[in-house]
């Protein structure tokens, strides 16, 4: 819990898709166009008239498979929410600058992904506030949105926390049998403007899945956006301690 918080400050950078991207991408030539896309400090000031979703990562970072993640989105303009556990950061500093650095929004997911509800004031701080002070340590700012574990919540969480809380939408659950065409087809088929995507960016098999849906989607005249994009374009204030699970027009 930071003093004298309250409200999630913006990231120093955020990275905002363009309104040439979004028109490149509706007409189906986004795919692995990465290279084209252009990017701009600051909020949009556009309004993009095409489905956007959010694609959310929980567990990471992990080197063998997040890095692998962070090549394929690059190489085709997209997007993504990466909420981390703090054991998994030290060793992987330099992955968390890049996802900064490539237009990536990032959110803690506790320290070691425990059950958020129940904790006392300490605990919490814990869990929470320990894994936001080392990435604070990592980016130089503060305000990081929260996903607590299993997507558990109670008063005590919304109280304490000093971040928007997101859950999300759409959850194939990736963790389960690992098979990547079930994940696509879950994913491709359940798709609608304005979805939160759950995925877990430690399994490759949902790396793999992660980099279809993106195509498949882009076919569609999708984007994927961060979470902070997707809001600011559905003009909703993140408001800490306020769940959301979608950003529906």
């Amino acid at each position: 819990m930071k003093k004298g918080g309250g409200r999630v400050k913006r990231a120093r950078k955020t990275v905002f898709l363009t309104l040439l991207l979004a028109l490149l991408l509706a007409a189906g030539q986004g795919k692995g166009d990465g290279e084209a896309a252009v990017t701009a400090e600051g909020p949009a000031q556009v309004e993009l008239d095409c489905p956007l979703v959010a694609l959310t990562f929980d567990d990471g970072p992990r080197r063998s498979t997040t890095e692998e993640l962070l090549d394929g989105l690059a190489q085709r303009g997209a997007h993504a929410t990466f909420f981390l556990v703090g054991e998994m950061i030290p060793g992987n500093e330099d992955l968390i600058m890049r996802m900064e650095a490539e237009g990536h929004q990032i959110g803690t997911h506790s320290y070691d992904h425990v059950y958020l509800t129940g904790l006392n004031a300490r605990d919490f701080a814990r869990q929470v506030d320990r894994t936001e002070t080392m990435l604070t340590q990592i980016l130089g700012r503060e305000g990081f949105l929260l996903r607590p574990p299993y997507g558990r919540i109670d008063s005590a969480v919304e109280k304490r926390t000093d971040s928007p809380l997101i859950l999300w939408s759409i959850d194939p659950e990736d963790w389960d049998d690992k098979n990547t065409d079930r994940i696509v087809e879950h994913i491709t088929a359940n798709a609608r403007d304005g979805d939160v995507i759950l995925l877990h960016d430690i399994y490759p098999t949902s790396v793999a899945a992660a980099l279809r849906v993106v195509d498949a989607l882009h076919q569609k005249g999708f984007l994927f956006v961060t979470i902070e994009e997707l809001a600011h374009q559905r003009h909703v204030e993140l408001t800490p301690g306020q769940t959301y699970r979608s950003f529906y027009p």
